[in-house]
């Protein structure tokens, strides 16, 4: 009797396993794939006529522009096109190396240009009076509080990832040496410093943890701890920096947004891009240039404001 041959859903679902467990890709790069992918399937299977009808090795140049086409038709930006056809070049890659399934079609697809969004950030004035209101807070407040000031210090300090904060364990964290060893994308490790006022800041969060873990069971490796002493969630990270960030009406503003402060305030101070890049933990120094462009459109409103004809 003869093996089924995979289907294409059967494929995706390999690949997305190999992600996980051989690559390490992170939830949410998962998530997307998955999502993207599907989006494909699901138009494969209506331009080809029906299930069954094609492979992912019979797909064809007209097929993947109808694809993106998709996109610009319900209005969606190139940036998710661009995702989309990249999830495509990912997928072919597994298939080529562990199915045998080779084709040159993306080769002829050229990736749509997405429009260049500079990454949010807060301002220096708006980072004194963020952190004023943050510890202002921890004053007054309890364990909550100063749990808050504690996160958003070494969010700023560091220019972790959300997920990286999210699930950093107390083993991870050296006060001693002002380190902590990060787990970023792909499961990389990478060792950033620490500030000296984030270091006073854990210092005191810490010594108010162990006050709220239960006699049995509560998460005591994780870091940053509920009421309940069990892990915080990414979730409940978001709630409570964005409760932070309307001190300075910031309702725009993202978790994200730190890293992206901590990134641009090194480079105005002088710091070389290549540091900058180890520190944020980007593979590619051409992610980190992003950075520059948000320093020079800053310098060029300032030139406009300023010289007597610049504006």
């Amino acid at each position: 009797m003869s093996r089924r041959a995979p289907s294409p859903t059967d494929l995706l679902e390999a690949f997305l396993k190999h992600g996980d467990t051989e690559r390490g890709h992170a939830p949410n790069t998962l998530k997307a794939y998955r999502r993207d992918l599907e989006q494909f399937i699901a138009f494969a299977d209506d331009y080809y006529g029906g299930v069954g009808a094609w492979h992912w090795a019979t797909v064809d140049r007209l097929g993947l522009r109808g694809f993106l086409g998709v996109f610009e038709r319900r209005g969606l930006s190139r940036r998710s096109a661009a995702r989309a056809l990249s999830a495509l070049r990912s997928l072919y890659r597994f298939l080529h190396v562990h199915h045998d399934i080779t084709t040159s079609v993306l080769r002829a697809v050229r990736t749509p240009r997405g429009e260049r969004r500079l990454p949010a950030y807060v301002r220096r004035d708006e980072v004194d009076a963020l952190f004023a209101a943050a510890e202002s807070r921890a004053r007054e407040g309890g364990f909550v509080e100063v749990r808050d000031l504690a996160m958003l210090e070494l969010f700023y300090s560091t220019g972790i990832r959300l997920g990286e904060l999210h699930g950093l364990d107390l083993r991870e964290l050296d006060l001693l040496s002002d380190q902590v060893k990060v787990r970023g994308k792909g499961r990389k490790e990478r060792i950033v410093p620490v500030g000296r006022q984030a270091v006073r800041a854990l210092r005191r969060y810490l010594e108010l943890r162990t006050g709220v873990l239960p006699v049995t069971g509560g998460d005591r490796e994780a870091v940053f701890l509920n009421r309940r002493g069990g892990r915080l969630s990414a979730v409940g990270i978001q709630r409570r920096m964005h409760r932070l960030f309307d001190a300075i009406g910031g309702d725009e503003l993202g978790v994200h947004a730190l890293r992206h402060s901590f990134a641009t305030h090194l480079l105005d101070a002088g710091a070389d891009l290549r540091s900058v890049q180890e520190l944020l933990g980007h593979a590619s120094l051409s992610t980190t240039q992003i950075y520059t462009h948000t320093s020079v459109e800053r310098l060029k409103n300032v030139y406009r404001q300023a010289h007597p004809r610049g504006g």
